[in-house]
Parts: C-alpha cells; structure tokens; sequence
C-alpha cells in the first residue's frame, strides 16, 4: 500500500510533463506557413497538365498565383481556371491571376526570325518578374469567384497593371518555351540588382535520357533544376534527381 502514493506522484508529474509537450505539438500544428507568391508558367500540350498536377501537392500557403501563358495559348487558361475552381473548393482563401505574354516561337518558325521574337518577348516579360515591395498584403488578387464576376474589361491584362499585381518570389516552370524569356528577364533584373527571384525549372516527365531546348537554355540559369529520370542527373550534374514528381 505504501507504494501506492508513490505510483500515484509518478503518474502526476509524468502528465505535468507532458502537457507542455501536447500543446507545444499543437501550436507547432496550428503555425502556418507565410504566404509565398508563386509565378507559374503554362505552356500548351502537355506542360500545363503536368505543371498543376504539381501545384496540387503544394499547401495552400502557395498563394497568390500568377500564371503566365502564351497568348496564342487558349487551352491552358481553361486547364488553370478548371484547377482553380477545383482548388478553391478545398482552399476558401485560394487566390491567382493571369496574364498573357507574346509567343517567344511559333511552331516551326526559323531560328533566325525566333532571336527578334524571343528579344521582343524578355522586354515583355520584365514587368511580371519585376517586384516592387515583398509585402503581399498590398496585392490586388482575386479569388477563383471575384475573377469571375469581374467584367472582361476590367480583368488585369495589360502590363502595366500586371507590374502593380504580380508579386512573385519564385518562379515554377517545366519546359514550355514561354517560360524561357519568363526566367531570362527575372535572371537580367537579379543580375542587374533589381530584384532577386528564385528559378525552379522541373523538367518534364517525357524526358528520359536528353533535355527540352527549354531545359538545356535555362540548366544554366536557374536556382534548382530537377530532373525526374536518373540518366539526366548523370549527364547534368547541377540537376536534382527526385523520381517522378508528377
């Protein structure tokens, strides 16, 4: 019986210890992540279905998105609403935006004339990857039902507005030919001081043994390129080898 008490205090400090442990676990759980603005760049085929699949494993925190496509690009917009509409459902708080950039090349245009139209493309581009202050809260974002209900003419599109919205602090791409001039002006403006973005290129699951021309223009300039098939990683030392991702 006299062992009793002793059982008794054991089992009182042992719960004082680890109540302080359950709601330091708790407000470990609760703590969200801050909100990171997120470029992403669509491209026509099969990039866009590959690029959201892999937004859809990101959290929420992952907000706002701005998408970038090309503007002869009418499929992907119709991809990216669909998935927004999708992901608001579970995400109250789920916010994007879109805007259009000049096709840097058109199928089986000659290489000569794609040097003027890529140029004409980075200068188009400088403004979306410009970034005027990091502070997210001074946006202009739209939730899935708000860009909606908005009529056509007041929906951001031109470049000057896209400057005053879009606030990216990492750029998302997987190969389309739009994301190069994307990448190349946020390398310029880095390079010149501007504004530091950080470069994720993920090349497309379609490529086992050599890189998209995308993938081999911007191996060289961006921050983390990932690859998903082994014999890359060995041609491509700078690459991040993770398995299938998408």
């Amino acid at each position: 019986m006299e062992e009793l008490p002793v059982v008794v205090v054991l089992l009182l400090l042992f719960s004082l210890l680890l109540v302080p442990l359950v709601l330091l676990d708790r407000r470990r759980r609760g703590r969200r992540t801050p909100p990171f603005s997120l470029l992403v760049v669509a491209g026509s085929g099969g990039h866009t279905t590959e690029i959201l699949r892999l937004l859809s494993c990101l959290s929420e925190s992952y907000s706002p998105r701005h998408y970038v496509l090309a503007d002869s690009d009418k499929m992907s917009e119709a991809k990216i609403r669909s998935f927004e509409q999708k992901r608001a459902e579970t995400f109250s708080e789920s916010q994007f935006s879109l805007d259009r950039i000049p096709r840097s090349r058109e199928v089986r245009q000659s290489w000569t004339s794609s040097v003027l139209t890529t140029l004409y493309s980075i200068l188009y581009s400088l403004p979306l990857t410009y970034k005027r202050k990091p502070d997210l809260s001074d946006l202009q974002v739209f939730s899935t039902e708000e860009w909606g209900a908005l009529p056509e003419q007041r929906r951001p599109g031109s470049v000057l507005q896209v400057l005053q919205e879009a606030a990216p602090c990492l750029i998302l791409c997987n190969g389309p030919g739009t994301c190069v001039p994307v990448c190349l002006s946020a390398f310029l403006l880095g390079l010149l001081r501007i504004k530091r973005t950080i470069i994720v290129y993920v090349e497309s699951i379609c490529r086992v043994e050599t890189l998209s021309l995308s993938g081999k223009i911007l191996y060289y300039f961006s921050d983390y390129f990932i690859v998903q098939w082994p014999d890359l990683k060995k041609k491509y030392p700078k690459s991040v080898y993770l398995g299938r991702i998408v």
